[in-house]
């Protein structure tokens, strides 16, 4: 029974991603799995698309086992093994390569990844008395908190137990890179089009996710000084950030809504952009902000994929030697307040993060901010002379 993600769209023109056998019959515990996961507990569409991926090699791994996913469970850690050195459909090896110097299949975090889902997925099976009640102890293990960081131990001070998962790589520590100042500069230089600048200010200036930037409806920029007239009693120019149902199924994690400043520059290029749509459009055309204006299908709204794709036509045209992601201009933006004095609630607050650590990978200080803070310390030497005195 060889299986695969597939997407569905509902009447409603809800779209999810469930898992289907060779002959496309729905796998029913998994497209159970799925539909709740989307419509119950509100998760976007791409994540119901990674579940669906995970829990497919994870059935793809019984079958090919002779295993019964019921109760595979005891054998996660061959299950790992499996991740780490089995290709896809697309590879052309089907068996485990033994021996030193062969790359694995998947990285640490992905196999990570995959396994949070199949958790997830067998304690829903679980809960719904179609797995034995056993395969949670199989999957996790009883801790306590105090192998929590300090600050989540809670302030009662008592030792708390939890579940912990029992399979988890160690996953190396990468980098997160930010896009500097001068190759936002570069990349806006070959900007073709006032559109194509707004997207890049509002990823790069205002820190929005490209889910955010194509999300964007007409009504949620308030560019005026006062906007008690709109009926929003936030000062100066602002941008309203709003999760919805979009047709273009832009969608972030967030449920939080809350309004970013922008400063002149944006300012400035949303006007520029409302005049060159209005060229091409009219009046008319898609309540969305921003929409095609130089191909077919015109006055349609932007998709996330193709946000990205611009930054990388940018990058190449801009000869940056590299390619510059929207997620790198959003770091930038942070490092850039926290470089100019910005707390760190305020950097939390800017890019509508929940947690208070959250704002921490985003942060990349200037090496000339660093030099400064090292040069800012006094000398021993100098301690030592003006308690002589």
């Amino acid at each position: 029974m060889p299986v695969q993600a597939f997407p569905v769209q509902l009447p409603s023109g809800t779209r999810y991603w469930t898992v289907v056998d060779d002959e496309l019959g729905v796998v029913e515990e998994a497209d159970r799995f799925l539909r709740e996961l989307r419509l119950a507990r509100g998760r976007a569409e791409t994540t119901t698309k990674a579940y669906a991926e995970a829990v497919m090699l994870f059935l793809a791994w019984c079958v090919s086992t002779g295993r019964d996913w019921h109760t595979a469970a005891r054998d996660m850690g061959l299950f790992m093994l499996w991740l780490k050195w089995t290709p896809g459909s697309g590879g052309k090896l089907r068996v485990v390569v033994a021996g030193p110097g062969a790359k694995p299949v998947r990285s640490e975090s992905r196999i990570n990844k995959v396994l949070t889902a199949v958790r997830m997925f067998l304690v829903h099976a679980v809960v719904n008395k179609t797995a034995p009640a056993w395969v949670l102890e199989q999957i996790y293990e009883l801790g306590d908190s105090r192998d929590l960081p300090e600050e989540a131990r809670g302030e009662s001070g008592g030792m708390r137990y939890r579940m912990r998962a029992r399979h988890r790589l160690q996953e190396p520590e990468t980098a997160i890179d930010r896009a500097s100042d001068e190759e936002i500069v570069a990349m806006f230089l070959k900007c073709r089009s006032a559109r194509d600048r707004l997207i890049l200010l509002l990823l790069s200036r205002v820190g929005l996710r490209p889910g955010q930037v194509a999300g964007l409806r007409r009504s949620d920029p308030h560019l005026l000084m006062d906007s008690r007239s709109l009926g929003c009693d936030m000062e100066g120019a602002h941008v309203h950030v709003i999760r919805r149902e979009n047709e273009n199924r832009a969608w972030w994690k967030s449920k939080k809504s809350w309004a970013m400043p922008v400063d002149f520059l944006v300012v400035q290029a949303f006007d520029q952009y409302a005049l060159e749509r209005h060229e091409r459009l009219g009046a008319d055309g898609s309540d969305f902000l921003l929409v095609n204006l130089f191909r077919p299908p015109y006055g349609t709204p932007m998709t996330t994929d193709a946000i990205g794709e611009l930054c990388e036509s940018l990058s190449r045209r801009a000869g940056l030697g590299r390619k510059i992601g929207p997620r790198m201009c959003r770091h930038a933006m942070a490092s850039n307040v926290a470089d100019a004095g910005g707390k760190l609630d305020e950097v939390q607050a800017l890019l509508g993060q929940k947690s208070a650590e959250s704002p921490r990978p985003y942060l990349h200080p200037k090496p000339s901010r660093l030099r400064e803070a090292i040069e800012r310390v006094p000398l021993p030497r100098l301690h030592g002379q003006e308690s002589n005195r």
